[in-house]
């Protein structure tokens, strides 16, 4: 997988808490084990006005012209709760963005996040509230993240974000968990190799 290091774009916003997995991928476009081909599907109850995807809803953010191809989604509280569904990342990432800044996130989401090298960032209320501020002034106003130094830039204004740092390095080298376990293949083979006395 390729790694996470930096990304400039512009962010849309989401103004909505507790947002859940069956809203970003509804169940039943869950039919495939690929990661491609559910961005079309992302938010489809609040996207379409139609059950068929054929009809935009032209009042929802993400389909606001001012808003197309944005890489950033800005959210509020507990994105990604209800049920664990790796799809939730995959359709997010199909979309076109590369990364979610809300107030909180879901654990489980998160660690999916993670696992794709899709970077979920949490902020403070109040910065939030800066963060869509920023958008409302500007829509076309350039986010730039930097996971190395662990600062997210836009317009005049710096600021931090916490990640743990095995998740942080897992994302750089863009290590999912088979790729995590194969940074210990030699540990692992000099081990399959020696022969143990009790055996």
């Amino acid at each position: 997988m390729t790694g996470f290091t930096e990304l400039t774009g512009k962010a849309a916003p989401l103004d909505q808490a507790n947002i859940d997995t069956d809203q970003i991928i509804p169940k039943q476009f869950l039919t495939g084990v690929t990661r491609a081909g559910y961005g079309v599907h992302l938010f489809h109850d609040w996207r379409y006005l139609d059950l068929h995807e054929q009809e935009l809803n032209p009042e929802f953010e993400l389909n606001k012209p001012e808003h197309q191809g944005a890489k950033i989604l800005l959210s509020r509280e507990n994105f990604g709760c209800g049920s664990s569904r790796e799809h939730a990342p995959w359709a997010l990432a199909d979309f076109g963005f590369a990364c979610v800044i809300a107030t909180s996130f879901a654990d489980i989401f998160y660690g999916n996040c993670i696992n794709n090298q899709f970077l979920p960032i949490a902020l403070p209320s109040k910065q939030m509230d800066e963060l869509f501020a920023h958008v409302a002034n500007d829509p076309d106003i350039s986010f730039h993240v930097d996971l190395k130094n662990q600062t997210l830039n836009v317009g005049n204004s710096t600021y931090k974000f916490d990640i743990a740092e095995h998740h942080k390095q897992n994302m750089l080298k863009g290590l999912d968990a088979i790729g995590q376990t194969l940074e210990f293949d030699s540990s692992i083979s000099a081990f399959e190799e020696k022969r143990l006395a009790w055996l």
